[in-house]
């Protein structure tokens, strides 16, 4: 990869890219298309994510002994859903590379939709039995495997159409997403949980949650319609159909950029960990060591993402001015300390002192999530990119975001204490620490610079015609 100071020149012969392309207002029609789609899909993920929790533990699995037993239940078929989401991304991230970002994320938004809305649909153990989890693990598995190929096309259909000089900002954007997605699972929710009794909101309130999906997975459809390719992956393409010796997707970043698979995974891996423990293990910890309200809870969680939210696109700029790797290791570090300020805020049992304690953890787990598009979009070349961040990014989840609330809620279990739990953060935060001194800067760095150099390090173009 050549260095970012020739951008200048590799951008005059190449007639720009970016902003020269795609003014403001085309980008932000993009980003709208993005986030319309992403908001979708993790709404309906994370909407899983806080009805394991608090519903699907006695619904699904009643017999499963303790009230931590049924928890640790539900979230294995929450696993499931990580489990599917390489596969996703292996299978989308193909198809993304081939045919195109637009198309595979029209798929994918369906496809989760579906799965969603029929999870609402579901009788419980105590009316067919086994057949209950069974189904539930099924349509997660679903679920999970359109998410797999969804975050990918996601953040590429920004990252590609942004300038060089503020894509950390603009790619940003769809990882806001995620919280405006979780904002709302937790918000519908939430509502339902107030305005109904216990007993109602176990047998029929959650379900409407799950119902509503189906109205917003027809919005982003549209909206995601609405938008066109980046030019440089038409052009990426147009190569591999006209040249035999230039090949695409997943055989082929596994065996060009296996390096870049796995510092892909190590960025990752504690940005995963973390999240997962402060929307999930958190509510874990918190009902049943100190049987905190539900609604409180809840609440503290709809103030931490407004908040994550926010934060955002903001660290995603200050990429773009410090760099990628300071600005990711700020977060590596930060997260590791969280968990010792958190556990002693969240046994005060104060509800303000929660909410601190919760939306601290987003803004820190921001750190390393905001500039992941970024970072990662300038590791790999456009004829392999959807397969490459796929691949680094849902992979990872098996290992990370999957186990964490499991091996969380089992250390709880065994010793009673906060402390392994946040000595497992440390390690998973040393971890990706390492990963980011790793890798070299790229703030800046042109995308067809990225292919230039897989040109000529692999024989596809010469040094005087950069692969477009």
């Amino acid at each position: 990869m050549s260095d970012s100071r020739s951008v200048g020149a590799v951008e005059s012969a190449n007639g720009g890219l970016g902003s020269d392309r795609t003014g403001t207002s085309g980008l932000k029609k993009i980003v709208v298309a993005s986030m319309a789609g992403t908001v979708v899909e993790w709404y309906e993920f994370f909407l899983y994510a806080t009805a394991a929790s608090l519903v699907f533990g006695t619904l699904f699995f009643p017999n499963a002994g303790t009230q931590l037993d049924g928890i640790i239940a539900a979230f294995l078929t929450y696993a499931v859903g990580f489990i599917a989401r390489p596969i996703g991304g292996i299978v989308f991230g193909q198809i993304g590379d081939r045919l195109g970002r637009k198309h595979t994320l029209q798929m994918t938004i369906i496809l989760v939709g579906v799965a969603t809305f029929l999870m609402g649909c579901l009788p419980g153990f105590n009316t067919i039995g086994y057949w209950a989890p069974a189904l539930l693990v099924a349509l997660r598995f679903i679920q999970g495997f359109a998410v797999g190929g969804e975050w990918g096309g996601a953040v590429l259909l920004v990252a590609e159409h942004s300038p060089n000089e503020s894509r950390g900002f603009w790619s940003s954007w769809p990882q806001s997403a995620v919280p405006v997605g979780n904002l709302l699972a937790t918000l519908v929710l939430l509502t339902m949980s107030w305005v109904l009794p216990s007993a109602e909101f176990l047998s029929w309130g959650w379900r409407v949650a799950f119902w509503l999906s189906a109205i917003i997975v027809v919005l982003g459809y549209y909206i995601r319609s609405q938008v066109n390719e980046a030019p440089i992956f038409l052009e990426a393409r147009a190569k591999v159909e006209t040249e035999a010796a230039v090949s695409y997707g997943v055989g082929e970043v596994i065996r060009k950029y296996p390096l870049g698979i796995l510092q892909a995974m190590g960025l990752r891996f504690a940005e995963n960990i973390l999240y997962y423990i402060i929307v999930s293990f958190s509510i874990v910890y918190l009902v049943a060591v100190h049987k905190y309200n539900t609604s409180q809870l809840l609440l503290a969680l709809v103030i931490a993402n407004v908040v994550h939210f926010l934060v955002i696109p903001q660290i995603g700029k200050l990429s773009d001015a410090m760099g990628r790797k300071p600005v990711y290791l700020i977060g590596a570090v930060l997260g590791a300390v969280w968990p010792f300020l958190a556990f002693p805020m969240f046994d005060t049992l104060n509800p303000v002192i929660i909410a601190i304690a919760i939306t601290i953890g987003l803004v820190f787990h921001a750190f390393m999530y905001a500039g992941q598009p970024a970072i990662m979009s300038e590791m790999f070349p456009t004829r392999m990119r959807y397969s490459g961040v796929s691949l680094g990014y849902q992979v990872t989840s098996i290992l990370a975001g999957s186990l964490a609330p499991i091996i969380a809620t089992a250390l709880l279990q065994q010793y009673n204490s906060w402390l392994p739990v946040a000595l497992y953060i440390v390690i998973a935060c040393a971890i990706t620490a390492a990963t980011v001194l790793s890798l070299r800067e790229t703030k800046g760095v042109s995308l067809r610079d990225v292919d230039f150099a897989d040109a000529k390090k692999h024989g596809l173009a010469t040094a005087e015609a950069p692969l477009l």
